[in-house]
């Protein structure tokens, strides 16, 4: 349920059919041939994955029905681009679109002005990034971006910085067994020489980690996927994941 609301532009969240992926696959091959009852069944059956997205931005005084209805057309077009040829899951793909949607109208509608040039430049790779991620099945690097729309790796960084929404003190960026960290929590003086010394201890204490258990750590927390997607970009269990991470973080407990 988001913002309290049971019912969000017109639909009981409290009923969302949800479809297995045997289900989804079924249906996207019955839109490649033309079947548009198919398309809306889809639709109606992945609803609650916009619901989960949209509620990343729940407490930001954002309308949830505009919200609602802006992460369905993330989803229209996430099933109209979906490659079923590919070894990715349906909602791994569309999360991101989704969520790229979302933003975009976040964006769109900022009080802060961004210039012209600069923000078609950011259209610009925001439009390569969902195109490369349709074809390449995994998301894009700066530099893959910045070939493809023929510009600067500088320009599109600054580009895309320029038109990103703030972010919140109060968004969480980890949680675990009901404990949650937030933005603020990670501010800290940085004229305090025991933070300096922590900083120090814990760059040690992650260097030290295997490989696998880095880049899991790196696309949890800097990334900031779940562990289903995680898990689908490495190619082992979610139960994999969540034990080699919650080692790895233990691990870096007793370090510091």
């Amino acid at each position: 349920m988001y913002y309290g609301k049971v019912e969000i532009s017109g639909v009981n969240t409290a009923k969302l059919k949800v479809l297995k992926e045997a289900e989804k696959i079924e249906l996207l091959n019955k839109i490649k041939k033309g079947d548009m009852s198919a398309r809306d069944e889809l639709i109606s059956g992945n609803l609650r994955l916009v619901l989960s997205v949209i509620q990343r931005f729940a407490g930001r005084g954002e309308n949830p029905d505009d919200l609602f209805q802006v992460g369905c057309i993330g989803l229209m077009k996430a099933i109209d681009n979906f490659d079923t040829s590919l070894n990715v899951r349906f909602s791994t793909y569309a999360v991101p679109m989704i969520l790229g949607e979302v933003k975009r109208y976040l964006r769109d509608n900022n009080q802060v002005r961004v210039s012209r040039s600069l923000r078609d430049l950011a259209y610009r790779a925001m439009q390569a990034k969902e195109k490369l991620m349709s074809e390449k099945s995994y998301e894009p690097t700066i530099d893959e971006i910045s070939k493809e729309i023929e510009a600067k790796r500088q320009d599109v960084v600054l580009a895309l910085e320029a038109i990103s929404e703030p972010l919140s003190l109060y968004e969480p960026v980890f949680s675990e067994s009901g404990d949650t960290i937030y933005v603020m929590d990670q501010i800290g003086d940085h004229n305090n020489d025991a933070n300096w010394l922590d900083e120090i201890e814990l760059k040690e204490a992650i260097t030290a980690l295997g490989e696998r258990e880095k880049r899991i750590l790196n696309l949890r927390f800097f990334q900031g996927k779940t562990q289903v997607e995680v898990a689908d970009q490495i190619g082992i269990s979610q139960a994999q994941v969540s034990r080699l991470e919650k080692g790895a973080l233990n691990k870096i407990k007793r370090k510091i």
